[in-house]
């Protein structure tokens, strides 16, 4: 097969000889390639300013990024086999870290595969193409699918805002077989139904597993107020774990049936009880009643999707935290998440702090937290780390 060539303009191979996988149009040597004279999600021969080769990827001229390299290896262009290929390598590591087939299979960059996500629910998968260059690649994807893991259905969930910045159209689509309206999570000894085609994301949010781990051996005994909680991955499982009562809210009614249904499968529909509202009126609300926890699990949606969100985004997570403070018992233990990308490690430790500082709490950091390995990072791009949590003990001011 023939490949266009995109020629870079000199000095603008840099990140790509780090690692990075991205390429922006004001790298583009546009005199000698011009963009729009590429289709969109074309695949390309990728050179620098020299000639010399540095990799296969693909285009995209309507977007800011407008190419994203595939392959580093010439045996190796941009074909169904090496969507194979990199299938099976991120397979053997989900299989390394998981004994049952609940995971995210593939992550994107992270798994060499950009433009691509796929969630793995037991024989079912819910695939996600975000660029032209997989929309393109829709049908050798659902054959390398196929070939990898044979699953009995294929549900393609392409309704992200992400597919709007790169001119696609967003779609929920049936690609394979017959995929039942709700389907099987297993996670930490817990069993879980979600739903693939009306659920956030791709029903769940696996990302999140590690950080459940590690809150679970100090739930025995506990009240636990799950707040943002979504279908209950965080309630129910530290009901099954042992807490003395969990109370889950949500904005969405559908969510919180869905945490009573889950809560039946588990049988701890005694615990659980669910509140529909808002984060920040439930939370008003417990104080004014004077309720108190001794566990709150903070998992919001990202306050900050865009660098000019930073402001406003920074105040809404110091006024919930300061809020989740105000209601938690006199040693109580605060799980912080934040999944805004463009808000760093230490700008949300930070912004922790100042809440405890405003609130007149104490605050000691207990463990850290960040996505499950199913959501590998790759070193050499930061925007494939964007999950963290912060385990906090609060006490009184000292």
């Amino acid at each position: 097969m023939e490949f266009s060539v995109l020629r870079l303009k000199k000095n603008q191979d840099r990140r790509l000889r780090a690692g990075h996988m991205w390429i922006y149009s004001n790298e583009v040597d546009t005199k000698s390639t011009p963009l729009k004279a590429f289709e969109q999600g074309q695949p390309v021969v990728v050179e620098n300013d020299q000639g010399k080769f540095m990799g296969f990827a693909y285009v995209n001229a309507n977007s800011l990024i407008c190419a994203r390299l595939v392959s580093r290896d010439k045996a190796h262009p941009i074909d169904q086999s090496l969507l194979v290929h990199r299938l099976k390598i991120a397979l053997s590591l989900r299989e390394r870290y998981y004994a049952k087939p609940y995971y995210r299979l593939v992550f994107g960059e992270a798994d060499g595969l950009p433009g691509l996500v796929v969630d793995r629910y037991g024989d079912y998968l819910v695939a996600q193409l975000t660029t032209a260059g997989m929309e393109v690649m829709r049908d050798d994807v659902l054959a390398a699918l196929d070939k990898v893991l044979s699953p009995r259905a294929v549900l393609w969930r392409n309704d992200s805002a992400i597919r709007e910045l790169e001119g696609l159209d967003r779609y929920v689509e049936l690609a394979a077989g017959n995929m039942p309206e709700h389907v099987d999570v297993h996670e930490g000894g817990c069993h879980f139904q979600v739903s693939p085609s009306e659920g956030q994301k791709t029903g769940w949010f696996y990302d999140q597993a590690a950080n459940r781990d590690l809150l679970m051996p100090q739930v025995k005994g506990q009240t636990v107020l799950d707040v943002c909680s979504y279908v209950g991955g965080w309630g129910i499982r530290s009901a099954v774990a042992g807490a003395k009562s969990v109370t889950c809210v949500d904005s969405s009614q559908h969510a919180l049936d869905q945490v009573e249904n889950n809560a039946r499968f588990n049988k701890v529909s005694d615990t659980v009880k669910t509140h529909k509202g808002d984060a920040f009126d439930t939370l008003k609300q417990i104080k004014a009643v004077g309720d108190k926890f001794d566990i709150v699990v903070l998992d919001p949606p990202a306050f900050i999707k865009r660098k000019k969100d930073m402001k406003e985004g920074t105040a809404a997570y110091r006024r919930l935290n300061e809020m989740a403070m105000s209601i938690l018992s006199r040693d109580g233990l605060l799980v912080t998440a934040s999944c805004s990308f463009h808000m760093d490690r230490d700008s949300l430790l930070r912004t922790v702090q100042q809440a405890g500082r405003h609130a007149d709490r104490h605050l000691q950091l207990l463990q850290v937290g960040q996505q499950s390995p199913d959501h590998p990072v790759h070193p050499a791009i930061p925007e494939t780390a964007y999950l963290k949590a912060y385990y906090m003990r609060v006490l009184p001011t000292m």
